[in-house]
């Protein structure tokens, strides 16, 4: 299990968002719970290495879920200013390179405050995270590639193996992404030689 980081700032809020959805689940039947929330993106990015605060917390549950319209916290950042996190509600992880594992694969968090018989919240795995950002590989993608190998938390053979595996049930560009998978992976090397 990863502990969520508890600064003040980001980590609060966004521990306190996750409050505000188990708090809508326990409405929910008994029968239905617990509800699995797969987080990726920069959210998933911040829980495995404490970096990179982000605006929108991209999530996949287990169930079709409805949650009222309060899904945000407000909190202050780093510099002072007010800030807002907030479930992004648009997020869907059928529109990039994912791995049919992912979910399988991801790592169940402990949270203060969050009752695993509600509310089960999981993380992608650091590859799983990596090869989600390799069919956008904006310039924000290729930085969260790049702090995840600096964190020696991915290696090159690792993302080419799960990214070509993944790219199996992707339907799109092959090419431009075997292409950003063969940058990323020389990317990560240069970082952590093999």
């Amino acid at each position: 299990m990863i502990p969520l980081k508890e600064p003040e700032g980001f980590g609060k809020a966004l521990r306190d968002l996750l409050l505000k959805i188990q708090n809508e689940f326990q409405k929910y039947a008994p029968t239905s719970l617990p509800i699995k929330m797969y987080i990726a993106g920069g959210a998933a990015l911040y829980l495995l290495t404490g970096e990179r605060a982000t605006a929108d917390i991209d999530a996949t549950f287990s169930r079709r879920v409805l949650l009222g319209p309060d899904m945000e916290v407000a909190y202050r950042d780093i510099d002072g200013r007010t800030a807002i996190v907030y479930l992004d509600r648009n997020y869907n992880d059928t529109l990039g390179l994912m791995h049919e594992d992912a979910e399988d694969d991801s790592v169940s968090i402990a949270i203060e405050g969050i009752d695993k018989k509600t509310l089960d919240v999981r993380v992608l795995t650091p590859l799983d995270l990596a090869v989600s950002k390799l069919s956008r590989f904006s310039d924000e993608d290729r930085d969260d590639i790049i702090l995840l190998a600096k964190h020696r938390l991915i290696d090159a053979n690792l993302l080419r193996s799960r990214a070509q595996s993944a790219l199996t049930a992707y339907v799109g560009n092959i090419e431009a992404v075997s292409n950003t998978i063969n940058t990323a992976c020389r990317i990560v090397d240069s970082i952590n030689p093999q």
